[in-house]
């Protein structure tokens, strides 16, 4: 059902009190000239009679003085057509039939007045007729039908004058709902329209803030509400595009500058010799760019059953792994321990692995805000940071295993040489010796021949063993697949060779050593067991491989008969090899007796590659 205050209803009430006007005014009309239809007649029917009333009168003189040839039927015949004319239908239907009507009662008292006195009257003798007083009774009678007249004539002006009221009122009514309908038009459709322009102009200029504000409930002022209610909405919405579009465009920005940082990253990051002061720059500027943190990297190893941690952009203590102490690049103030994650804070932590197709390599771990979501762009460039991760950690095991097997050959290739050049010279030398000691020299010659040839002897067979622990030396290699499984076995070899257990103590994280300088260490353990075995005469070795941040070190110490004077014996060709390799690793190595008992190496060096790609091939 439609509401009272619609403009449809409205204009539709106006429109049909209009027509309604209108119809009333048409009606009123037709019905009042169809009740005055014949009036005009009648009026003139009536006055008629009142000539031929006179008429009647004159005739009647006339007849009395003779100056008329009417027969008495002729007469008679006048007088009949009077009152028939007097009952005429064109006066009598113009009368109203209501018997109290003074018009009704006029015509009634004519007809009487007729019927009763003037009518016998005239059929009287003209003389008789005069006599007894017809002319006064025909004035009489005329001043009646000219009463009857007059009515009729009132009648018809009273008519029409309501007519004309009926019309004034209807032409007063249709122009005051006529002005109505214009001031309501103008204050409920076309200053409602104007505003509602003015909004639809605002909002293309794409100012939001103007209102219609129009009160009441038709279709304009609904749909003025309509118009503030999508203004509204569309000022949020565009306030939330904007805002959207602020942050897509930080978004994007910092997106670019990750870009640009993971750019530099795939460049420099082949270049760097250290991981840990490679990344930690790089990661920490893409914390501050993408507001995560702190992130951590983690080596996966398939000869150790835990990663390996190599890299954290923010911690309370020092690295077990670090090397450089001097370095404070991940280190935190006090003030910021509240910041970093714990097992229990609200962070929440994403693992991002570090693969190849088929390998796993390490993880990526990063920390975030419980309350911020990590956009999927965020979590895109991390996983093409963990892309490029991946490629150089791939890439530098694959280059260890080519210098491992590079250095293994070389070693090869040196110790062929000196079997086939140094070896064989040696072995001619010792025949000749033998050759040398048959003859017989008789005389004051032969002691000192003797003793020469003993020399000779004597150094020809220090020589050929020192040559054999080269050879052997050379021809080491690591064929098992990390340092600590070629200790175990170098441990184990010189424990049955010793006949008692050695023990070991290896705290040596994975992947802190490259292979060279992992073959110097195993050389030198092999060369203190060595030493153990021949000279020491021991009942107890332990070997202990640990790394104390920055320094890697390996001790040897047995319980043996110690070393004469308590240092090391001078021109003892193993312990100048071992030196060799301590300053070779850029380290120091000591000998020297125990108090308990027997004899302490001990070898410390920081490690100079620990990196994504060795700096022996970065250098080369």
């Amino acid at each position: 059902m439609a509401s009272r205050t619609s403009l449809v209803h409205r204009i539709t009430v106006v429109v049909g009190a209009i027509t309604l006007i209108a119809l009333t005014n048409m009606l009123v009309s037709l019905t009042i000239s169809t009740s005055i239809q014949g009036s005009a007649t009648a009026i003139n029917v009536a006055g008629s009679l009142r000539l031929h009333s006179f008429g009647l009168l004159s005739d009647m003189y006339e007849i009395s003085r003779a100056q008329t040839a009417y027969t008495e039927a002729e007469r008679l015949k006048v007088i009949e057509q009077f009152g028939d004319r007097l009952r005429s239908p064109d006066l009598t239907r113009t009368l109203p039939e209501d018997s109290a009507h003074p018009l009704r009662q006029q015509y009634q008292l004519i007809l009487d007045h007729w019927a009763n006195d003037i009518r016998p009257a005239l059929a009287l003798p003209p003389d008789q007729a005069l006599n007894q007083g017809l002319r006064s009774q025909i004035e009489q009678f005329v001043a009646q039908i000219n009463r009857l007249v007059t009515l009729l004539e009132e009648r018809a002006e009273a008519r029409v004058q309501v007519m004309n009221i009926v019309q004034m009122v209807s032409l007063v009514l249709s122009v005051l709902i006529i002005l109505f309908l214009f001031v309501d038009i103008k204050r409920r459709v076309l200053d409602p329209l104007g505003r509602l322009v003015d909004i639809a102009g605002a909002v293309a200029r794409k100012d939001f803030s103007q209102r219609a504000h129009l009160g009441g409930a038709d279709e304009l002022s609904r749909l003025g509400q309509a118009f503030d209610q999508m203004t509204s909405q569309l000022s949020l919405s565009y306030e939330q595009l904007e805002s959207e579009t602020q942050q897509k465009t930080a978004e994007l920005e910092r997106s670019n500058a990750a870009l640009e940082l993971l750019h530099r990253t795939s460049r420099n990051l082949f270049a760097s010799h250290d991981l840990c002061n490679g990344a930690i720059p790089m990661l920490q500027e893409l914390e501050q760019l993408l507001g995560v943190g702190p992130i951590l990297l983690f080596l996966h190893d398939k000869n150790t059953p835990q990663p390996v941690q190599a890299v954290v952009t923010a911690t309370r203590e020092r690295p077990f792994y670090c090397r450089d102490h001097d370095c404070n690049a991940c280190l935190v103030a006090p003030e910021q321990y509240d910041a970093l994650p714990s097992e229990d804070n609200d962070g929440r932590r994403l693992l991002l692995p570090i693969r190849t197709s088929n390998q796993l390599l390490g993880t990526l771990e990063v920390w975030y805000p419980a309350n911020e979501h990590l956009p999927e762009s965020s979590r895109r460039l991390l996983e093409t940071l963990c892309d490029q991760l991946a490629t150089a950690i791939f890439l530098e095991r694959q280059i260890t295993e080519e210098q491992q097997l590079t250095l293994a050959e070389e070693r090869a290739v040196i110790a062929r040489e000196l079997h086939d050049s140094l070896a064989q010279s040696l072995t001619y030398l010792k025949m000749q010796v033998a050759r040398l000691s048959r003859l017989e020299v008789a005389g004051e010659q032969s002691a000192f021949h003797a003793e020469i040839l003993n020399e000779l002897s004597t150094g020809l067979n220090s020589a050929y063993r020192q040559l054999r622990e080269l050879l052997t030396t050379f021809r080491l290699k690591l064929d098992t697949p990390d340092l600590a499984t070629a200790v175990r076995q170098t441990v184990g070899e010189f424990a049955e060779r010793l006949g008692t257990p050695v023990e070991l103590e290896y705290e040596l994280p994975a992947r802190i050593l490259s292979p060279n300088e992992e073959i110097h260490i195993l050389q030198i353990i092999r060369e203190a067991l060595a030493n153990a075995v021949k000279h020491a005469q021991a009942t107890e070795v332990i070997v202990r491989v640990d790394f104390r941040s920055p320094q890697v070190r390996v001790a040897i110490l047995d319980n043996g008969v110690g070393m004469p004077g308590g240092d090391q014996p001078l021109q003892h060709y193993g312990m100048i090899i071992m030196q060799d390799r301590a300053r070779t690793l850029g380290g120091k190595l000591t000998v020297g007796n125990r108090a308990t008992g027997g004899v302490e190496i001990m070898l410390s060096f920081v490690p100079k590659s620990r990196h994504v790609i060795s700096s022996e091939v970065s250098a080369g």
